[in-house]
């Protein structure tokens, strides 16, 4: 039995897919909001119980941290996908000016671009004919090969909605327990981490799920990337406890 591939290659399958709309992924800016949100919460959680401080400090701390932090990673995501789609706006004018001023150069780029690529002779100039009889074609193949750009990119609002919102749902598990009047004195900070460790790996799980890579190794990478920030965090927070307790006696 032949082994099951990701899609067909049918000829007219083939031309289906190619003839599509390219479709954006956010999983990057999901994942990266996603381990943020909960490293954000934690450290600051971890940093609260090595002080030796209330649990409620942590929660008030870790909601100011969460909102603000989860606001400024969705603005500055969404500033950087805006920065490559002002790239390839920058690049697609310029290489139009370049085409009207100065074609013949133009053209000679296409055909070194191309012979570089193994093409000679009379099917090299086909090459170079066929692409600069379409001006449009012909800037998008100078945006690909001579800045290596891609066409289109994902949506900046988009990006930075998914960095915000993932930020936000899952940054704000390892508070919950402070929520729940179960707990008393260092059970709030250990059902915190516990919370926060389930959710790190459960993202990097997911992460192997979609990007078919494995998923025991995929989650382990990010609770251990989470977790280290942590531990940081708590013996930051366990360094400081002596100066705040001397805060307290004055």
């Amino acid at each position: 039995m032949s082994e099951e591939l990701e899609h067909s290659h049918d000829p007219e399958a083939i031309r289906r897919r190619l003839a599509a709309d390219p479709r954006p992924s956010y999983l990057r800016d999901s994942i990266l909001g996603g381990i943020d949100g909960c490293v954000t919460t934690i450290a600051v959680v971890a940093s609260v119980a090595g002080a030796g401080l209330p649990g409620m400090v942590a929660f008030v701390l870790g909601v100011a941290s969460l909102v603000a932090d989860a606001f400024s990673m969705g603005v500055s995501n969404y500033q950087a996908v805006k920065s490559d789609d002002d790239a390839r706006r920058r690049v697609r004018k310029q290489e139009r000016r370049h085409i009207d001023l100065v074609p013949e150069g133009e053209r000679e780029e296409i055909r070194q671009i191309f012979r570089q690529k193994g093409f000679d002779g009379d099917t090299l100039e086909q090459v170079v004919e066929t692409i600069t009889a379409s001006p449009r074609l012909w800037v998008d193949t100078m945006i690909r090969e001579e800045h290596g750009l891609a066409l289109q990119g994902p949506s900046p609002t988009r990006a930075g909605l998914a960095t915000f919102t993932v930020f936000l749902a899952v940054g704000v598990l390892p508070l919950l327990p402070f929520l729940v009047p179960l707990f008393s004195g260092n059970e709030y900070f250990v059902a915190s981490g516990g919370i926060a460790a389930i959710a790190l790996f459960a993202i990097g799980w997911v992460k192997g799920v979609v990007l078919d890579m494995s998923r025991l190794r995929a989650g382990l990478e990010t609770l251990l990337m989470g977790g280290g920030a942590a531990v940081v965090a708590f013996l930051f927070g366990l360094f400081l406890e002596p100066m705040l307790g001397d805060l307290r006696l004055n």
